[in-house]
């Protein structure tokens, strides 16, 4: 089998590079390459290309965060000899918080001497998404943290809470029209809508508490426009998974499990956000492709 790490230098806070180096260069007789990005799309296409050019199975290691993982993942859709692996060095690393958290998978001998399984992973149109579609106050709060990411005091780790800040005052309402399985979610407007595939958003965000990640269906958490008030409280609710429990919540959330959603914009600049990459447009068709993708889980990880 043949080992590629795929690094994102420009990941978190610093560039992961030499202590993944340092760590593989005490792996005696383990064969592997390191392949570093040069910018967005870059290791999709590299990922995509190494398949097709040979027939053994490859292990793609995304070092990185939740937006490398998705270029990664991405470039192995299709590919019956891609697998993908996670040495989280991102910022947020929401993905791995489905797994207990990214400790389990620092640990490169672990890593390496995981098991494979298979996941699901979300589709719109020619784009993915191992995690998440969001859109609405979500797809304002992505376009923040995008901007803010590398800043002191307001990016990394808090870039998300700084894109909550701002959306209060620009984006508590958005025009749109969301469709499950047939079945209209909403009237016309949303605060905020997840299509969810891990249960984690922003960082410590658990969107979508009841996610199976290889069940063939999409967690869809609909919430209707409130007021800030209202918000403030529910946020900390949502924040910590309660929200689908909450009997005081249910006039302004709807909850579907779907394997396909319809969603049309109702305004202007409408976009969504598939794991942090913000894609503008006014329709989208998201669908699920189960178990497509083959993925390691760390020795020693016994939380799914």
């Amino acid at each position: 089998m043949k080992n590629v790490f795929i690094v994102n230098p420009y990941a978190g806070k610093e560039n992961a590079l030499p202590a993944i180096e340092k760590m593989l260069a005490q792996k005696q007789g383990f064969e592997y390459e390191i392949y570093v990005t040069k910018n967005r799309g870059d290791a999709t296409a590299y990922v995509s290309k190494t398949c097709e050019e040979s027939d053994e199975d490859i292990r793609f290691f995304s070092c990185g965060g939740d937006g490398t993982l998705n270029e990664v993942a991405s470039g192995c859709v299709g590919h019956k000899n891609a697998i993908v692996a996670l040495y989280p060095s991102g910022s947020g690393n929401d993905y791995v918080k489905y797994y207990g958290g990214k400790e389990y998978f620092l640990n490169i001998d672990d890593l390496i001497e995981g098991r494979e399984t298979r996941i699901d992973i979300i589709q719109v149109g020619d784009r993915y998404a191992v995690n998440a579609c969001h859109f609405g106050l979500d797809s304002a709060v992505a376009k923040t943290m995008n901007a803010v990411r590398h800043k002191k005091i307001i990016g990394g780790k808090n870039a998300y809470n700084t894109g909550v800040l701002k959306a209060l005052f620009t984006a508590m309402k958005t025009k749109c029209k969301v469709i499950g399985d047939g079945e209209p979610l909403n009237d016309d407007k949303i605060l905020l809508c997840t299509i969810a595939n891990g249960k984690y958003v922003g960082g410590s965000y658990k969107s979508a508490p009841r996610s199976v990640n290889d069940d063939g269906l999409m967690e869809v958490c609909c919430i209707k426009p409130v007021a800030i008030a209202k918000f403030l409280k529910l946020i900390k609710v949502y924040k910590a998974g309660e929200h689908l429990e909450r009997k005081d919540l249910k006039k302004c959330l709807e909850y579907r499990r779907c394997k396909k959603v319809e969603i049309i914009g109702g305004q202007k600049n409408f976009a969504i956000s598939l794991d942090g990459e913000v894609v503008d447009g006014d329709r989208f068709e998201v669908n699920i492709l189960e178990k497509e993708l083959r993925f390691i889980v760390p020795k020693g990880c016994d939380v799914v």
